[in-house]
């Protein structure tokens, strides 16, 4: 039994479990989470070295063996989508400890964080078709809960949007996997994948691939699917939105890769085909939208659609470059985007506003907040020599290598507008003068920042470390993919050698 395979699920519903307990103490629910979250990154840094070192690790739950049982399963795409997750909640939970209100923790912000966590974990970790369903499930009564956490207009509306879009998305994935086991009589990924590797049928298995393509690109926020997501995102507190920018949409975008690469691989040129345009569209749709906003956190919300498309291009393509360029970027994406909506809670801390017309001044102002700034804008934006260069690199090599020359004119134009939106953001934010009119806003002011701004940097000091030390994170990419690459190891790992 691998015990390190279920830690990261284990912990954050032990301490979620443990802030409950503490409900009516905010300083120690504050400290047990961050030690929690701690914790969870610690386990999930030792699932990764775990995994590295010995191959795809499985634990049979109730020591019942697969495909009869139920099966945790880390291989290193897992691994590697669980220790984001454990920086991203680390940074999320220190970041709260100054910036989250005591009604919004009264209303049991500590809990929920957790159980969100547990039910990204256990999406990562799950060997079991149903049991995906099941935490995406968890994962979405959380993050509901904490979207209209504080209950302002604002956030029901948006929530509103993302539940209804989300509650299709899991109907219609329920109805998929109910057609999956009728056709392979199995719940278990690796089972499916070997039974379908038999199937005489491939078009029933095209139908229900593309089932669970609608299905988890509502839930990655892909093209035509995306719109609760910019309704949603900018209205809950920043550290809130930060977790989902770094986590939810990741979740659709891990499962994607992983019934891509493992399940449906019978028609390629079909589903990777549509799967490219879905790809393009998500790019295009994302910027051209962010390019239209002068909110802070909605141009951002916008920018995570079109990162998406990034990710997808790398599945679409679908060959060993490309998917070493989708695990990149993907763990480029998370640690970036996350910080860039924490920069806009600390925006708002010391000018009261998100709208990029009120704001100004800031580089005199707030220098150090001018530079965290640029370090996560300039890398997702795709400037050398920071982490979205490498990312963006890899994609576009391996477009123009498949002779995709137009998917590769496609991501080049958005990674301009990219750069566009986010000089737009620079100018109006820290390069102008603030307009006089709202300079005498009531504001926080600096007073607990020092906790933010060491999120911050240590967030934006992690983007320089993965541009800088891009190998040994390529290195890492390209074990996934190979490993994405033949399913035949994963399946041995959980059925046994056949």
């Amino acid at each position: 039994m691998r015990l390190e395979v279920a830690l990261p699920v284990i912990i954050p519903l032990f301490f979620g479990a443990l802030t409950l307990i503490l409900w009516r103490w905010r300083l120690a629910q504050r400290v047990t989470t961050v030690v929690g979250t701690g914790l969870m990154l610690l386990s999930a840094l030792w699932l990764l070295s775990a995994t590295w070192q010995d191959g795809i690790l499985v634990m049979h739950m109730g020591n019942w063996q697969a495909p009869f049982g139920i099966v945790l399963v880390s291989d290193l795409l897992g691994a590697i989508m669980v220790v984001l997750a454990g920086i991203s909640g680390f940074a999320t939970a220190v970041y709260s400890l100054t910036s989250m209100s005591k009604r919004h923790e009264a209303f049991g912000y500590y809990p929920l964080l957790h159980l969100l966590l547990a039910g990204v974990n256990g999406a990562f970790l799950t060997g079991d078709i149903f049991n995906l369903y099941v935490w995406f499930e968890v994962m979405l009564v959380a993050s509901f809960a904490l979207l209209i956490l504080g209950g302002e207009r604002a956030q029901m509306e948006g929530a509103i949007k993302y539940v209804t879009l989300n509650l299709v998305s899991s109907a219609m994935f329920l109805s998929a996997i109910g057609l999956l086991y009728g056709l392979t009589g199995t719940l278990n990924m690796a089972d499916i994948a070997d039974k379908l590797s038999y199937a005489e049928d491939p078009g029933i298995i095209t139908v229900i691939a593309m089932l669970f393509l609608v299905s988890f690109g509502i839930k990655a926020g892909a093209f035509p699917f995306f719109f609760w997501l910019p309704a949603s995102y900018h209205t809950p507190q920043v550290a809130v939105s930060a977790l989902f920018a770094a986590l939810l949409t990741k979740v659709g975008v891990y499962a994607l890769f992983r019934v891509f690469t493992l399940i449906f691989t019978q028609d390629v040129d079909y589903t990777h085909e549509i799967l490219l345009w879905v790809a393009a569209a998500t790019m295009l749709t994302g910027v051209l939208g962010a390019a239209a906003q002068f909110e802070f956190r909605r141009i951002l919300s916008f920018h995570i659609i079109s990162q998406i498309g990034y990710m997808i291009m790398g599945l679409a393509l679908f060959t060993p470059l490309a998917i070493v360029g989708g695990v990149f970027y993907i763990m480029h994406h998370i640690i970036v985007k996350a910080n860039l909506f924490l920069v806009s809670g600390l925006v708002y801390r010391l000018k009261g506003t998100y709208e990029l017309k009120e704001l100004g001044g800031m580089y005199r102002s707030h220098p150090m907040l001018a530079i965290l700034f640029l370090i996560p804008a300039l890398s997702l934006a795709g400037i050398p020599p920071l982490s979205g260069f490498f990312a963006k690199f890899i994609l576009i090599r391996a477009g123009v290598e498949a002779e995709a020359w137009w998917i590769v004119g496609v991501a080049l134009v958005v990674g301009l507008l990219t750069l566009y939106s986010m000089i737009k953001i620079w100018a109006e934010v820290f390069w102008k003068a603030q307009p006089e009119e709202h300079a005498d806003r009531p504001v926080h002011g600096s007073v607990g920042s020092g906790v933010l701004y060491l999120t911050i940097g240590g967030m934006a000091a992690l983007t320089v470390f993965i541009g800088l030390g891009a190998e040994p994170i390529y290195r890492i990419a390209d074990a996934a993919a190979h490993q994405l690459l033949n399913p035949s190891l994963y399946i041995d790992a959980v059925l046994g050698e056949r």
